[in-house]
């Protein structure tokens, strides 16, 4: 890894796993001064105890054991390691946002605002208070300084498969002046190669896929305790009822498991055998309280050749050039879509793609690259598909 210049004060968020370890551990060789905090939250780890009184495991990590790989990781490095509780700012500035957006049949990206509020905000704030000079995540991106604009650019990792920009692509100049991604230089492979030969406590933990604080836990039932479960049909392309949903709320578009409608058999299958083609969540009528499916992962109420967001977000500060022709994309883990932007005014934007773009889904973020260099992005607001609706 990239050495860091001189020696600074870093506040390391060290979260339990082998990313954010492994980056402390860097930035100790380097001889910097590192302290580690660990973010507790959300207050509920949903812990509970049987008949005898004894405590039920919930099936995924909460918490309380995220701590105790922390502080173990902290023992191993000889650094010091606080608590701190963030819960409030949590549900203010990203859970609130997340049920409203929910709430309005739309399918919210949590991890992009907490990265925005809370990591580089309320985090980045405590460790200023503590006299840091710099933070640093186990986010694989990375933060370059271009000499002849004299600002700070985010880029995608190192390791295109793990790469984080998509989600970090809210923060601006003031959060990226202070932060460090040491593993933004490095490979999955090699962070947990590093974390076995020092033999990290957490060398072979799995990589968390949860909701960004919430963890890894039984989505609908989690998202039941906040939103109403409100049944309606489920149509197809026909207009035929062919089963019935819990909720708007609880589809995403693209979705294609948990449906309970099964699969009809593809064209030409003989009875008794074949393959079954698979529904997938087209659209969400919330007037009507209608679910849409389609069959065939390529249906035209799948795919898009244009979208609208709001909420736009610029690394720079400052969009860029109206009609350039950039790179984007709608999700994560997607490959990057060649695309045409057009500013609508300061606050939105329109992407226009040459090839259709599957699912996308208002609520996530439309994400502009240049490169490897992430520019910012928005919400997704509205789509234009290839096929209007009945």
């Amino acid at each position: 890894m990239k050495q860091q210049g001189q020696k600074k004060r870093v506040v390391v968020g060290l979260s339990g796993g082998v990313d954010s370890a492994v980056t402390a551990y860097l930035l100790k060789q380097q001889g910097h001064e590192v302290i580690g905090i660990f973010m507790k939250n959300w207050e509920d780890d949903d812990r509970s105890a049987d008949d005898t009184g004894a405590e039920i495991d919930p099936g995924y990590c909460t918490s309380n054991i995220d701590f105790v790989d922390a502080a173990a990781v902290a023992d191993v490095l000889g650094i010091e390691i606080e608590h701190v509780n963030f819960a409030t700012d949590y549900k203010d500035r990203v859970f609130a946002e997340f049920v409203r957006e929910y709430q309005a049949g739309r399918t919210p990206n949590p991890d992009i605002l907490c990265n925005a509020e809370i990591k580089f905000k309320a985090f980045l704030d405590h460790a200023m208070r503590l006299g840091a000079e710099k933070i640093a995540t186990g986010h694989y991106a990375r933060v370059r300084h271009n000499e002849s604009t004299d600002r700070f650019e985010l880029l995608k990792g190192l390791d295109a498969s793990k790469d984080q920009s998509y989600f970090l692509h809210r923060l601006n100049q003031a959060q990226l002046t202070h932060t460090w991604f040491p593993v933004g230089e490095l490979h999955k492979t090699e962070v947990r190669r590093i974390a076995d030969e020092i033999g990290l406590p957490n060398a072979k933990k799995k990589d968390s896929t949860g909701i960004c604080f919430i963890g890894e836990r039984p989505f609908r039932e989690f998202l039941n305790r906040y939103i109403a479960m409100e049944p309606g049909p489920i149509k197809n392309p026909k207009g035929q009822t062919i089963g019935e949903h819990v909720g708007l709320s609880f589809y995403t578009l693209g979705q294609r498991q948990g449906l309970g409608i099964g699969g009809l058999k593809a064209k030409g299958a003989q009875k008794g055998g074949g393959e079954h083609t698979p529904w997938f969540v087209a659209r969400k009528d919330l007037q009507t309280n209608t679910l849409w499916v389609v069959q065939g992962h390529d249906h035209p109420w799948l795919l898009s050749r244009s979208l609208s967001a709001l909420d736009a977000s610029w690394v720079a500060g400052i969009s860029p050039q109206a009609s350039a022709t950039l790179s984007a994309k709608t999700r994560y883990r997607q490959e990057d879509a060649t695309t045409q932007l057009h500013n609508e005014n300061a606050a939105g934007f329109t992407l226009n793609f040459p090839d259709p773009q599957w699912a996308v889904t208002p609520g996530q973020s439309a994400v502009l690259y240049d490169g490897e260099v992430c520019l910012g992005g928005g919400v997704i607001a509205a789509v234009v598909q290839l096929e209007a609706a009945l």
